[in-house]
């Protein structure tokens, strides 16, 4: 209940706050960032080289970082346009590693790196704030879960809840599509009534109608109450992850969903 009280003074907090001066509010977003994902002691310290984006920093070591639990819009790439708010995410990633003089403090993820090479991590400014939280709780990113890097799960879901609340940044106007909306890969937060629930042997399906299919991989379904899922038949529920096109892989058989989108985690999917 505490927690819930606590929440609910943020989302106060944040509709008082004018949506044209937001983001330059750091003395609460600080406060409610250390008071939602507070640091661990000890964490070892690195220089920052330069931001890359909303959610990647590269080091003065040579390491790249992307940030555990934050997907921020993407900025412009190979001739592509900015995302909404890509810029804005990467400007005040940009002032928080300011304000922290360019030291931050890392948590690296049980899983260390990714596919990309990339050190994944939990970042922390020199004041003990959880820069993750921080973005969320302005907007500026999306809540993303991928196993077995979800130690903060809790904490990160409830700052991006304090966002979404107020209607700042990305939640300012909703993001959330329905499943026949989606025409191209890459992330998204959908919306829809399941139609079907199936499992075999390559895990879970969690099917709206011929439009998108939600997998929840083998390794990966003995972390969801399966009787929850087998009830989602006929429920509108929410998900968020990256969505595939599987007629890419060619392996496309009729009746099949064209876009798939992998469930990583529970906070993935919301059921209520």
């Amino acid at each position: 209940m505490a927690n819930l009280d606590r929440s609910s003074s943020y989302s106060r907090l944040f509709k008082k706050a004018s949506l044209v001066g937001a983001f330059f509010m750091p003395a609460i977003w600080l406060s409610t960032a250390q008071a939602l994902c507070p640091a661990p002691a000890s964490l070892p310290t690195a220089q920052v080289q330069r931001v890359v984006d909303g959610d990647t920093l590269r080091l003065s070591d040579g390491r790249s970082v992307r940030m555990i639990g934050l997907n921020a819009p993407e900025t412009g790439k190979k001739g592509q346009s900015a995302q909404p708010f890509a810029e804005a995410a990467k400007r005040r990633l940009q002032a928080l590693v300011d304000e922290s003089d360019g030291q931050v403090s890392l948590r690296i993820g049980e899983q260390a790196a990714d596919h990309y090479g990339r050190t994944l991590a939990n970042v922390y400014g020199r004041n003990g704030a959880n820069l993750e939280a921080q973005l969320l709780s302005e907007g500026l990113g999306y809540l993303v879960a991928v196993a077995p890097n979800v130690a903060l799960v809790g904490c990160q879901q409830a700052a991006e809840n304090t966002a979404r609340q107020a209607g700042l940044g990305l939640w300012r106007t909703s993001p959330v599509q329905s499943p026949d909306q989606i025409s191209t890969g890459g992330f998204a937060v959908v919306s829809g009534r399941v139609t079907d629930v199936q499992r075999n042997g390559g895990g879970v399906w969690i099917e709206f109608g011929d439009a998108l299919v939600l997998r929840i991989a083998p390794n990966l379904v003995g972390q969801f109450d399966s009787a929850v899922l087998q009830r989602l038949k006929g429920q509108q529920i929410e998900a968020r992850g990256w969505v595939v096109d599987r007629s890419r892989r060619g392996g496309l058989k009729s009746g099949q969903a064209r876009w798939m989108m992998p469930i990583t985690h529970q906070a993935m999917l919301n059921t209520k």
